[in-house]
């Protein structure tokens, strides 16, 4: 491959790797330059080669999260276990059957989603926890419901798990993208994983771009802890009108 293309991934995947430790979504960055660079390699070489950045820039973040964001042990350890398994399980699935049929549902969701955080210009903007009830019950839910979406589907899962974070649990936009953060960096061992084992991922370019990808998560996540909960809900915005039209492109025009 040459060197001006692994040097222009490089470059996407600092910026993918930025956008993601903020509020998820650097996967609508990485993935469709990938596919556009790589015409030539099947997509689950090219999605499998992704997903080595996606997780070491993820790993990355999470830590930064971890020094100033504090997550309950037990909790969160239940729901990464939880995401884990949906997401291989989405992923194999994948391998099987087409996911085509589930992305106008997918669309709709996220339409309303963006909707709802639009006009409801106060949410995530505090923690809310007081009147939620049952929420490890609705917390395994979530994991279990995104965390197969995430392997199955993909694109916008850190989004999905920081908009159900706090709208469902009540958490604020800080404590939804340092949750999401962690989960999401199960989702993503549970698909590499099943890519690792089917010996799909090209390791030559894998590698520069998840050096660059961590550096783009590092800088990501201090300005997110910096700016705070506002800065995310932006970002936040921004990401979800992205996932719809990368969904609509697929659902309507593709």
């Amino acid at each position: 491959m040459a060197l001006s293309t692994i040097l222009f991934l490089c470059l996407i995947a600092f910026i993918a790797g930025y956008v993601d430790a903020v509020v998820g979504g650097g996967g609508l960055i990485q993935v469709p330059a990938g596919l556009i660079v790589m015409p030539t390699q099947a997509v689950s070489t090219v999605i499998g080669t992704l997903k080595v950045p996606s997780f070491i820039g993820t790993c990355f973040a999470t830590y930064q999260y971890l020094q100033r964001v504090k997550i309950p042990f037990l909790r969160i350890v239940l729901f990464t276990i939880i995401a884990f398994t949906a997401a291989f399980s989405g992923s194999l699935l994948l391998t099987r059957m087409s996911s085509q049929f589930m992305k106008p549902v997918i669309f709709f969701v996220l339409l309303a989603m963006a909707i709802y955080t639009f006009t409801k210009k106060d949410l995530g903007q505090s923690v809310q926890k007081n009147d939620i009830q049952f929420p490890m019950l609705k917390g395994i839910l979530i994991c279990l419901f995104i965390g197969f979406y995430d392997g199955f589907i993909g694109p916008g899962a850190g989004s999905l798990f920081v908009l159900a974070f706090i709208a469902i649990l009540g958490y604020d936009f800080m404590q939804a993208s340092a949750h999401a953060k962690i989960v999401n960096l199960s989702t993503n061992l549970g698909s590499l994983i099943l890519f690792i084992g089917k010996g799909v991922i090209l390791w030559p370019v894998a590698i520069p771009m998840s050096i660059c990808n961590a550096t783009g998560g590092f800088f990501g996540s201090r300005m997110a802890l910096k700016k705070g909960n506002q800065f995310i809900r932006k970002i936040f915005l921004i990401v979800i009108v992205a996932t719809l039209l990368r969904l609509g492109y697929d659902v309507f025009l593709h």
